[in-house]
């Protein structure tokens, strides 16, 4: 089977930026996407939950443009409408939205399919899906969702890197501090909000975040 677009991308990241303009010190998601671009960063996931559906069009138009000339692989938060309106690569989908199952109907194999798991039964579960990826978390407290569960902590992420065959994403309360730890265990892709759109320098926190992760892989 041919492979969706944007999954190479997704399988050689590092680093998995997501937006969020509440907490992005009065920059717009396009300024920090740019950033986070010229950061390097080769995934991002648009995701906006108190803007109205035809801002997040709006705005996901002008990320697409951007992140297709860049090169970066675009996946956007909930929305499989939307997703597919704009040409994302993918799309991202928690335990609570449509199911996994029904979102491959929709998509085929246009989509890369992401989905938010929080246990080793989710886990496996979402293999028997089909999806393309998990997100494995939170692995610390988080208070960037509104509606998360308590944190899994590393238990959890050992699990998936050791059992789980499809690519992972580690996400949840990740800092500069912390994620030594989190890429030591064997996470090759991890996700950070506020740490990125929160900085003041988002390219040389990016850098930060690279070096930790350089150093807990040699270690």
């Amino acid at each position: 089977m041919t492979e969706k677009p944007g999954l190479t991308g997704l399988l050689k990241a590092d680093i998995y930026g997501i937006t969020a303009s509440e907490y992005s010190l009065g920059r717009t998601n396009i300024e920090v996407v740019r950033q986070m671009i010229a950061a390097g960063i080769k995934v991002i996931q648009y995701r906006e939950k108190d803007k109205t559906l035809r801002e997040k069009y709006s705005e996901c138009l002008q990320i697409r443009d951007i992140t297709r000339q860049a090169g970066v692989v675009l996946i956007v938060n909930d929305h499989v409408d939307l997703a597919l309106m704009v040409g994302a690569d993918g799309v991202h989908i928690g335990q609570d939205d449509l199911p996994p199952e029904q979102v491959r109907a929709m998509v085929g194999d246009k989509l890369i399919i992401g989905l938010s798991t929080h246990s080793p039964e989710q886990a496996r579960a979402a293999v028997s899906y089909g999806v393309d990826y998990i997100g494995v978390g939170p692995i610390f407290h988080t208070q960037t969702k509104k509606d998360v569960c308590d944190p899994v902590g590393f238990s959890y992420l050992d699990y998936v890197v050791e059992n789980i065959n499809i690519p992972i994403v580690a996400i949840g309360g990740i800092k500069e501090y912390n994620i030594h730890e989190v890429a030591r265990r064997g996470a090759r892709c991890i996700a950070l909000v506020t740490e990125i759109v929160g900085a003041n320098d988002i390219i040389a926190k990016v850098g930060a975040l690279r070096s930790a992760i350089n150093d807990a892989r040699r270690s």
